[in-house]
This record gives structure tokens, C-alpha cells and sequence, in this order.
């Protein structure tokens, strides 16, 4: 599949994914104090903003409250590595993302995810559809709220992955 196949996203200015853009950010300034652009940059030029995310050179992913959560959120770096189009991102369950074997140890990462507010620690080895293996290093992983501070799903977000041997 090639890069061009897999950046069929929605409309940078659908008003969901702006929202949803703006909740990722404030909810990683919440629990971090970083953010994931450049100051003000939001209030600016939303669409730019989100436009910058889908393409940046890190993976963002989200999902979100569902009994078994459903990646809501996926940018292009985040559907490259695991070589799914948007529309098969957001139908797929989170726990898909990772083999079986290590369903445990992502159980466990999200557990404390949720009892910290957010890890910047995470390792994992995770897996493309095509059963192509690698593991992310140095991942954010945080809880999602919303204005009210009412939970909405996690996010993660990271820069440093490598390939495995199948």
C-alpha cells in the first residue's frame, strides 16, 4: 500500500476533528503542560493546526470510552506505520493494535494512563495490519477530558519506533 493510499483523511474542517484536535492538545497541556503545537497556534488558524498534526512527523493516535474503545483518531504517521487507511483506523479497536500475547502489559499501561493522568515513558511492540511488528519507544500517553473534565479516551503520541523481525 502505497503512502498516497493511506492519506484519504476527513476534511481538516469538519467541525468533530477540530474539536477533537483541540481536546488532544488541552487535555496533554492539562497533564503535561506541553502542547502539542506552537502557542496559540489553535486559537489562530484551527485548520492549519489540524492540518499540521495530521502531517507531522510523529504518530497520534487516539480512542475513546467505548466498553472496548475505537481508535477515533489516527494521523497519517500513525496510519503509515500501521499501514491503515483512515477508514479502517477508525473502526478498529484499540486492543487490535497490539498482538494478543501482549494484551496484559497494554491492559496495564492504560490502567495506570488512567490512574496517573498520563505516562511519557511507554514502550511496546505493536502491530501493522499486514502482521508487521515493531515496537514504539518514548511514547505519551494521556487521558482525554473535556471541557468539563468529563473523560473522553486516551491519546498517545510518538516519534521513536523501529521495525521487528516477523
Amino acid at each position: 500500500m502505497s503512502r498516497a493510499d493511506l492519506s484519504t483523511a476527513p476534511c481538516q474542517q469538519n467541525q468533530f476533528l477540530l474539536d477533537h484536535i483541540r481536546m488532544l492538545n488541552d487535555s496533554l497541556q492539562h497533564w503535561t503542560g506541553r502542547s502539542l503545537l506552537d502557542d496559540g497556534q489553535l486559537e489562530r488558524d484551527p485548520i492549519a493546526a489540524a492540518q499540521q498534526l495530521y502531517h507531522a512527523p510523529f504518530a497520534l493516535l487516539s480512542h475513546g470510552t467505548e466498553p472496548d474503545p475505537i481508535i477515533n483518531y489516527a494521523n497519517l504517521a500513525a496510519q503509515t506505520l500501521f499501514e491503515m487507511s483512515w477508514q479502517e483506523f477508525i473502526a478498529l479497536p484499540s486492543r487490535l493494535s497490539a498482538e494478543t500475547a501482549v494484551q496484559q502489559e497494554r491492559n496495564a499501561l492504560l490502567k495506570r494512563v488512567s490512574d496517573n493522568g498520563y505516562i511519557d515513558d511507554y514502550s511496546g511492540v505493536r502491530i501493522a495490519k499486514t502482521g508487521r511488528r515493531f515496537i514504539i519507544e518514548r511514547a505519551t500517553v494521556w487521558n482525554l477530558l473535556d471541557k468539563d473534565g468529563n473523560p473522553q479516551g486516551q491519546a498517545a503520541m510518538f516519534a521513536h519506533w523501529k521495525q521487528l523481525n516477523r
